[in-house]
């Protein structure tokens, strides 16, 4: 480290984000290594650290010979500052070398907000900002996650996106790469070679059309042999996916500061206003010694003492309270406790709850998602109130003190009396401690409160947000009915929730936003001291566009959508049928209770599902 680089970390508040150096953290020799990547997080180290994408990607990379990956994150506003003064450029954590000299550039793209961070990050690194405007000599930049499956408001930026899991394309997309590089071909060539991988979207090869007023009209290659839709990728086994048993343990406290494993892919529930839930179809389990195994691996390599079995619904996973057993049998007496990110509101859920806090007892958190059972059956959310009751009265009697519960405002169909059932349910809650003899000074009930964003691909995606005006009342009205001892109110910023809108429903016209925008300021967006609507408005208003008009729109369902050319597995006919249902107030069952809901993505995977498939 020179004196240079230590004078700018003795400026900034957190220089540990910088330094790199951590324990399992992989430095090849540069010289020696064909192919270089770095692992771009657009967001800050703690929230990137937490990431189990990084950790997975890392590993496969690094444990090829030609390769090596790094890793790099935005920097805070305060080093920005320093990196600009002393003309030192975006670096990648290993060599401390910056991230131009690299061959590739991978973003993750886990939220909308996050999208002008990438263009900061490219700013920051002296890399131009628009794909057309780099040449070889410039690193690949590509993205992934599941903002990718709508890619269009950042293809002006992106050299290409994967679309789906990202285990088994990065080694297809490293070996193009690598043979491309021998022969010296251009990017351009490179770029129509990789759309020959199954996954892989390249938006300079096709071409968007807008109608007279401005509107998306369609999209369409400009090459014959360039596919007309993009198939996501699936991993079909993951006991044998590769996992990092010595994942790079964070300099300084990271967001989630212990050891995840990933005990499924994929989810069967079926909520309606779930991105997750579509994009991450089918569900594949781990099979319990994968698991022990993993965790043994992760408890002698990292010094963590929690293990967080990770997944869209842990407590679905079939063996689950086997493993959880099993866990504590081995890795109690060291002091490691086991978590779960949330559990259902069922007596089962109760059981778990017991096994998993046996080291350390801290909150219980719930999702009803919806004040009234008419709306939590229009969403498919399968619990009820008496579920939640029984399962929370249960926990009180055992000790717990803390609840948590997440709920949505602004979904489709919800009338006042939805939105005063989130009070009344929490207020039923907290008197529940109060009988079960919780202390009133320890009892604490939490319910937080999120807008509604229709996603692409969900049974939803053709709603619109509510307006502004209307999440800000059912906001106040929930204030006033939430104002008691032990009951506490967290609700997100409706501002911010509708730019994610915007975003998440966006086409290629929004590229010119968000140049807009990150000239103005808007960075770190996701952090509410940093989110500034009053920019973003401005931001639009030069573009000459209207938010509104994405985020408000009521699509019907012959309207080509922006991401129509990203196949996410599930079928439209399917969408159509289950927002129809949605409509009516039908409930569509898990599939894992023995009928097919018929959304024809195992039978196209040639996965078997859980159980034999029924008719609709």
């Amino acid at each position: 480290m020179n004196a240079q680089f230590e004078h700018i970390l003795s400026q900034v508040k957190k220089p540990a984000r910088y330094t790199g150096g951590e324990w399992n953290s992989i430095r090849k020799d540069w010289d020696q290594t064909e192919i270089k990547t770095v692992f771009a997080f657009p967001d800050v180290y703690e929230v990137g650290m937490s990431h189990l994408g990084l950790h997975i990607l890392y590993n496969i990379v690094n444990n090829r010979q030609d390769a090596l990956m790094e890793r790099v994150f935005a920097p805070w506003p305060d080093m920005a500052e320093q990196m600009r003064e002393h003309n030192l450029p975006l670096f990648a954590l290993e060599s401390q070398r910056p991230i131009k000299q690299f061959d590739l550039i991978a973003f993750t793209l886990q939220y909308e907000m996050s999208f002008t961070n990438i263009l900061y990050m490219l700013d920051l690194a002296d890399i131009p900002l628009l794909s057309r405007d780099r040449n070889k000599d410039h690193p690949l930049v590509i993205a992934g996650g599941p903002c990718a499956f709508n890619p269009e408001p950042l293809a002006d930026y992106i050299d290409l996106f994967a679309i789906g899991e990202g285990e088994d394309v990065i080694n297809e997309l490293l070996d193009l790469l690598l043979a491309e590089k021998q022969k010296r071909h251009k990017k351009d060539e490179f770029l129509r070679r990789a759309v020959e991988i199954n996954g892989i979207y390249v938006p300079s090869l096709y071409e968007a059309s807008y109608d007279v007023n401005g509107v998306f009209s369609g999209l369409r290659p400009t090459h014959p042999d360039v596919p007309q839709r993009i198939t996501k990728r699936v991993i079909k086994d993951l006991d044998a996916a590769p996992f990092p048993l010595k994942p790079v343990v964070p300099i300084t406290a990271a967001v989630h500061d212990r050891m995840m494993i990933e005990v499924f892919r994929g989810c069967t529930r079926g909520c309606r206003f779930c991105q997750a839930g579509i994009i991450y179809r089918p569900v594949r389990e781990k099979k319990p010694e994968t698991v022990l195994r993993q965790a043994a691996g992760l408890v002698k390599n990292t010094g963590f003492d929690e293990i967080s079995l990770t997944s869209l619904s842990s407590s679905d996973y079939t063996p689950i309270l086997q493993v959880i057993r099993a866990l504590g049998k081995e890795h109690a007496g060291r002091g490691v406790n086991v978590s779960l990110p949330s559990l259902r509101a069922d007596h089962f859920s109760m059981e778990l709850a017991k096994e998993v806090q046996k080291v350390r007892r801290s909150s219980l958190t719930f999702a009803p998602e919806a004040g009234t059972q008419r709306l939590r059956d229009v969403i498919n959310k399968g619990v009820t109130e008496g579920d939640l009751m029984e399962t929370v009265g249960a926990a009180f009697k055992e000790g717990w003190q803390a609840v948590k519960l997440y709920f949505m405002i602004g979904l489709p169909t919800e009338t006042d009396d939805d939105v005063a059932g989130i009070a009344q349910l929490a207020r039923k809650v907290l008197k529940l401690g109060r009988q079960n003899g919780v202390s009133p000074r320890r009892l604490k009930v939490t319910a937080s409160v999120a807008s509604f964003i229709p996603k692409p691909h969900t049974v939803f995606q053709w709603e619109p947000q509510e307006r502004l005006e209307n999440l800000r009342l059912k906001q106040e009205a929930l204030l006033s009915q939430t104002r008691e001892r032990g009951l506490a109110l967290n609700y997100h910023d409706a501002d911010l929730s509708f730019i994610e809108a915007v975003f998440a429903r966006g086409d290629r016209r929004l590229g010119s936003v968000l140049a807009k925008a990150v000239t103005l300021g808007c960075i770190f967006d996701g952090w509410s001291e940093h989110f500034d609507i009053d920019l973003w408005l401005e931001a639009f208003n030069q573009a000459g566009i209207d938010p509104a008009a994405y985020a408000y729109r009521r699509y019907n369902y012959e309207d080509p959508l922006p991401w129509d050319h990203i196949d996410a597995g599930v079928s439209k006919q399917y969408l159509i049928l289950e927002h129809k249902r949605a409509l009516a107030g039908t409930v569509t069952p898990d599939c894992r209770s023995g009928d097919c809901p018929g959304c024809g993505l195992c039978p196209t995977l040639e996965i078997e599902p859980f159980y034999a498939g029924g008719e609709l």
